[in-house]
């Protein structure tokens, strides 16, 4: 059993790498290219700021309540809160988390669609007519999506920012002048290269992996949902293993 996994796992991911040499192949058509490029930009990037928005605010109201009420000690600085709640958005939430909620988003929403026109033969169309249907249909999509989650991320972190100050603004968990030295001290600019240098290949991991498995889907609409599914589920496990692996190189 073990053989066999083993055995299908490098069987994919050897079929993954022969599939992004066909998607970096040059383009044939540079103006289709950017067309679709600019399409993708709007769909996998701007259509995700509603729930970037939406999760980092309550993200950043949420954090700041938990901290401010379990570090209630006299022996801790009044601004240790709003530390806390800059830090952990910045290197982790705003990074890491959102890339796996977007994983679910923007991942199963490419495999799908590259799956259905899988199964509907447009992908085999393309083929007929001499296209690179791996370049065509994949590149504008993560080259899109690699541009732009870091603006994501980034409006992220301000907008998480915002939700723990409103909790300073309309409870008595903790003043404003208080958070707002917390997010002041001692600031580290590099942590916010970190997050972004995660965010690029966190974005290109998600995009490739739901690409490749939409273009490798078989069969009907069952197997789309699984691809999706795959999809989803095996960009998460790769997105903690780089965070691993990044955090260990940039942070030590």
């Amino acid at each position: 059993m073990v053989i066999k996994f083993l055995l299908q796992s490098i069987e994919t991911t050897g079929n993954y790498f022969l599939l992004m040499q066909k998607v970096f192949a040059s383009p044939e058509r540079w103006r289709m290219f950017f067309r679709q490029f600019g399409k993708e930009i709007y769909k996998l990037g701007v259509d995700s700021l509603p729930i970037v928005i939406i999760i980092s605010v309550f993200i950043g109201a949420i954090m700041t309540i938990q901290t401010k009420l379990n570090t209630e000690s006299p022996l801790l600085p009044a601004y240790t809160t709003g530390l806390v709640t800059r830090d952990t958005l910045l290197l982790e939430f705003s990074s890491t988390i959102l890339a796996l909620i977007l994983a679910g988003k923007v991942g199963s929403n490419i495999a799908s669609e590259i799956g259905t026109m899988r199964i509907t033969e447009q992908i085999d169309a393309l083929e007929i007519m001499g296209i690179n249907s791996a370049s065509y249909l994949i590149l504008p999509r993560v080259t899109a999506f690699v541009l732009m989650m870091p603006l994501l991320v980034i409006y992220s972190m301000a907008v998480g920012l915002v939700g723990g100050y409103f909790v300073g603004v309309f409870t008595d968990i903790i003043t404003v002048h208080d958070y707002l030295l917390g997010i002041q001290y001692a600031f580290i600019p590099y942590y916010i290269f970190y997050s972004v240098v995660k965010s690029l290949v966190f974005a290109f991991i998600i995009a490739s992996v739901a690409s490749f498995y939409g273009y490798q889907v078989r069969g009907g609409a069952l197997d789309v949902g699984r691809a999706s599914t795959n999809a989803v589920v095996n960009s998460s496990v790769l997105i903690l293993f780089f965070n691993l692996i990044i955090t260990g190189l940039m942070l030590n």
